[in-house]
């Protein structure tokens, strides 16, 4: 049987879950994520664990925080002055924003404090410094041959 190496695209379904059991994302049933290994278009331990898998395997593989969304950092959080918001906005604790970066590019963030004259924006990925574990089917490989099965 084939399976699945870098380089090859393949379409997978999956369901991630956080340590405690919440699912946080999945894929749906209808549409399978298709992705090249080695690409670098999902996270590192995504795809090594679909590395060596078959078409029609299913695995449950658990992903540590270095190989999906990286540690959480201090550094990537900020306060600052609340004068600094448009008068429109009012921030909440929990709230996600877009903010310019000095560079001209986009990032979001989240509220994670208000006080009267500060905001403290956290510019983590929300699941940074967290285990992931993902249950893995490889629905295919995105042109590979198809073996036909012979009874005898």
């Amino acid at each position: 049987m084939v399976q699945a190496k870098e380089g090859d695209t393949v379409r997978v379904q999956y369901t991630g879950k956080l340590e405690d059991g919440t699912v946080f994302d999945s894929s749906d049933e209808s549409s399978p994520l298709e992705f090249t290994i080695g690409s670098g278009q999902i996270i590192p331990g995504f795809e090594q664990a679909v590395v060596g898998m078959e078409p029609g395997e299913t695995k449950s593989t658990t992903i540590r925080p270095e190989e999906a969304y990286g540690e959480r950092r201090d550094d990537m959080m900020l306060t600052v002055d609340r004068g600094q918001f448009p008068e429109e906005i009012e921030p909440e604790p929990g709230q996600h924003l877009q903010v310019q970066q000095p560079d001209g590019r986009a990032a979001v963030v989240t509220v994670s404090d208000v006080s009267e004259s500060t905001v403290t924006l956290d510019a983590n990925h929300p699941l940074a410094g967290q285990p992931l574990t993902f249950e893995i089917r490889l629905v295919d490989i995105v042109g590979a041959p198809v073996r036909a099965e012979t009874t005898s």
